[in-house]
């Protein structure tokens, strides 16, 4: 959790000076721009997805770009998918070799250790175009990590979003632990009146 958080508090610092992307993928295996409008159940079932296959003995490191500005200091890169895979991958490679997933709205990217991954591309390219929106971006990337799974092997389950009800009855949940609290303040500040003056 810590070191999420850290790597969230170095974020915009990556935005002046360098790829965000290449700054989270040392602490995560996704990156996921704050401003794509992504919501938290596609979140949670692109980090499931990943988590499943790595457990599996597939790691794979995913990045979701969805503008210009999701690239930091390299904005010519938009819309190169391939290359900017080779890219990030180029950064990452004295802590990571593995393989790198790039989702772009026109397309995909797929490298190992800063180098094109030939079979990989080929599946992803067989997919349609993930679309504009960070939505689009999130669903196209839990299927292209699905099929670049099974190439190698590895059956996955696209993990369910939870339901409008689970997260309802969560806000109601936190809605009246809230209220026990205030009623105990109250009650406190209540006896604490009650109580004789010295």
């Amino acid at each position: 959790m810590a070191l999420a958080c850290a790597a969230c508090a170095a974020a915009p610092a990556a935005r002046a000076d360098g790829d965000p992307a290449s700054d989270f993928l040392l602490a995560r295996d996704t990156f996921i721009p704050f401003d794509a409008n992504i919501s938290k159940e596609q979140t949670e079932q692109l980090d499931a997805i990943v988590a499943d296959a790595k457990k599996r003995g597939f790691t794979i490191k995913v990045a979701l770009i969805s503008s210009e500005v999701d690239l930091g200091a390299v904005p010519s890169l938009w819309r190169k998918p391939e290359t900017y895979a080779r890219f990030l991958g180029q950064e990452l490679f004295f802590l990571y070799k593995g393989k790198l997933l790039i989702v772009m709205p026109n397309g995909y990217g797929v490298s190992r250790a800063g180098k094109p991954l030939a079979s990989g591309q080929r599946v992803v390219d067989a997919l349609p175009k993930p679309g504009d929106g960070g939505p689009a971006l999130a669903t196209a990337a839990i299927r292209a990590v699905q099929r670049l799974a099974a190439q190698s092997g590895v059956r996955l389950e696209i993990p369910k979003a939870s339901s409008g009800k689970e997260a309802t009855h969560d806000r109601i949940v936190l809605a009246a632990i809230a209220a026990a609290v205030v009623a105990l303040v109250g009650a406190g500040f209540a006896a604490r009146r009650l109580l004789p003056r010295k």
